[in-house]
């Protein structure tokens, strides 16, 4: 809760307790801290940092981590803050929670991490592991009885589908049909201010 009241918004980190009265944001939408209320005008460059913190906090990664998707996604055709934010949506753990088999991305890492998630059938425990189209995303039986992976398939079904990944609770299956496009992410993200940070 701190993480989002020092970035601004609300990112989603402890799942379904966001949407609650209970979520510091709503109750205090301010920085945390003495001087949080204090009102200042952000230069451009710490609205750049800001929201390359904030990113980089939503989805939980380590700042060489991060830099080294932006890195890969400038080295890619087309534009490069797409890039990075479609790389980002592929990461393993992001397409567990995705899937609605975790209630955050939290969760879907310590999934990812414990084995409890094949990609085609095989054990991968790597959170950063990025998925192609074509891939498909499962959870075993053994794992799917547990009970914090039957709390997110019950809160699932409030989820708008997505477009680029097709999920069958029943199986505990998820297949990548696309690659997400700008519009599947519903984030408020401005990708150009991290381009921008990052090619000065």
């Amino acid at each position: 809760c701190r993480i989002c009241r020092r970035e601004g918004d609300k990112l989603y980190l402890k799942g379904t307790r966001c949407n609650t009265e209970k979520c510091a944001f709503s109750r205090r939408g301010y920085a945390p801290g003495q001087h949080g209320q204090a009102r200042r005008k952000p230069t451009p460059y710490c609205q750049q940092l800001r929201e390359k913190q904030k990113i980089r906090r939503m989805y939980g990664m380590l700042e060489s981590q991060f830099h080294l998707f932006f890195e890969r996604a400038a080295a890619k055709k087309g534009v490069t803050g797409e890039n990075l934010l479609r790389m980002l949506e592929c990461r393993l753990d992001n397409v567990a929670f995705r899937a609605g088999f975790a209630v955050s991305r939290t969760d879907a890492r310590q999934l990812v991490r414990h084995g409890h998630v094949n990609v085609n059938g095989r054990r991968v425990d790597i959170p950063s592991f990025v998925v192609k189209v074509g891939d498909i995303v499962e959870i075993p039986p053994k794992s799917a009885a547990r009970k914090r992976v039957q709390e997110a398939i019950a809160s699932a079904s409030a989820r708008p589908p997505l477009q680029w990944l097709q999920c069958d609770h029943q199986t505990m299956k998820a297949s990548v049909v696309s690659l997400p496009g700008r519009a599947d992410i519903d984030q408020n993200i401005n990708e150009s201010a991290v381009v921008e940070l990052y090619s000065k």
